[in-house]
């Protein structure tokens, strides 16, 4: 069954962009496989955009770029397939791809049987210099209908940002994965906007069709084709990860797992925080503390008292996993260390129930303790603390 559970793998965009080609694949197949991504569950590995010629050849079919796959898209795809990986490429719904490449706008189940023939287990389609006149819906569900008809088992991968409420239908239409946003860049703002746009989503996401907030740029330091902005610190990429992992979105790492810090390949392969974006119940987090705090800011203009003004927030989270297991997660969205208190009757368990939660750090995986009413942590600033819960009869 495709997608039971959120797909995992590597995308070539983030750090590559468009300095594609067969080496490079092949390097981060083997690496996928000799450095655990594989056995962690990353079993997809994917070409983005740029990697065929400007023009179709006389039959209409798309063409590789022979400099950059001088042996083309199918041995590229058997030598991944023979590593254990599957194989994903990119298109688009529009004309042209984003960066200007042949799309499959009125191509659909040429491109779909082309795709098909080179053993492609994935496609990520894109939504760039779509016509004004088109149905969006129509073409999504044209390209479905196209991948369904070739007979071969392809993860559609829709992304079309979260245009026409996407939520609402891409389910219905048949993707088995979703766009939900505008694209990720390599900054703590990017990555925060995109999961505070998604609050009132994350519902709308499930086993064979997930909403998909974007590749993650775990490990990336501003370094390659999604850098924008200030670098993000490893407590930054923490918190994108466990977000990623609670939300129940897809993990498509983004970085170049070659060069990858030991700290962030052992985050990208924590197998507690894996678990919690793999359980096979598939339920969304519960937002269960949301707390803005008061600081200081002087009035220098009229020499008054300072101030107090909002910054920032404090954010928990419950997360119900199967075996009757929970996750609770503390953000802390400042920059400097705060206490975050979580008051176990907002997440169902009053004390007078006489039950309290066993709970076991997430990264760590060390014994934090049984608690009751309620639990109170200290979280570093633009850092996160999860906890992996059960329930205890106390009485």
């Amino acid at each position: 069954m495709i997608a039971a559970k959120p797909p995992m793998g590597w995308n070539s965009w983030n750090t590559f962009g468009s300095n594609i080609h067969e080496d490079l694949i092949l390097q981060i197949a083997d690496t996928m496989v000799e450095k655990g991504y594989l056995d962690a569950g990353y079993e997809y590995l994917i070409i983005d955009d740029c990697w065929a010629l400007k023009e179709r050849d006389i039959q209409g079919n798309l063409v590789p770029d022979p400099d950059k796959f001088p042996r083309g898209i199918k041995a590229v795809a058997d030598y991944i397939h023979e590593k254990g990986l599957k194989f994903g490429m990119y298109s688009c719904a529009g004309i042209l791809t984003c960066a200007g490449y042949p799309s499959s706008y009125d191509h659909e189940f040429q491109d779909a049987r082309l795709f098909a023939e080179w053993g492609v287990d994935y496609l990520k389609y894109d939504y760039c210099n779509f016509p004004a006149n088109a149905d969006c819906v129509n073409r999504y569900h044209t390209m479905s209908m196209a991948l369904k008809a070739t007979g071969r088992e392809i993860l559609f991968a829709a992304c079309n940002w979260g245009c026409e409420q996407s939520w609402n239908w891409m389910r219905s239409i048949g993707a088995h994965t979703y766009r939900s946003t505008g694209d990720i860049f390599d900054n703590y703002r990017s990555f925060m906007g995109i999961f505070h746009s998604q609050l009132e989503h994350l519902c709308q996401s499930g086993p064979f069709c997930f909403n998909d907030m974007d590749m993650l740029t775990v490990g990336m330091y501003n370094q390659g084709n999604a850098a924008v902005g200030k670098p993000c610190s490893d407590g930054e990429y923490r918190i994108q990860f466990s977000l990623w992992c609670l939300a129940g979105t897809p993990l498509i790492m983004g970085a170049d797992l070659r060069h990858l810090s030991p700290q962030m390949e052992k985050l990208l392969l924590n197998k507690n925080l894996i678990r919690v974006n793999q359980d096979p119940e598939c339920r969304p987090p519960y937002l269960v503390g949301k707390r803005s705090v008061m600081v200081p800011e002087e009035d220098k203009e009229n020499a008054i008292e300072p101030l107090r003004r909002v910054k920032d927030q404090l954010l928990t989270f419950i997360k119900h996993l199967s075996n009757r297991e929970f996750i609770i997660a503390y953000y802390n969205l400042f920059e400097e260390e705060r206490q975050i208190n979580c008051i176990l009757a907002d997440a169902g368990i009053p004390y007078a129930s006489g039950y309290g939660l066993e709970m076991e750090d997430l990264f760590t995986g060390e014994p934090a303790g049984i608690v009751r009413d309620y639990h109170l942590v200290d979280v570093p600033g633009h850092d996160c603390r999860l906890f992996k819960c059960r329930l205890v009869n106390c009485q």
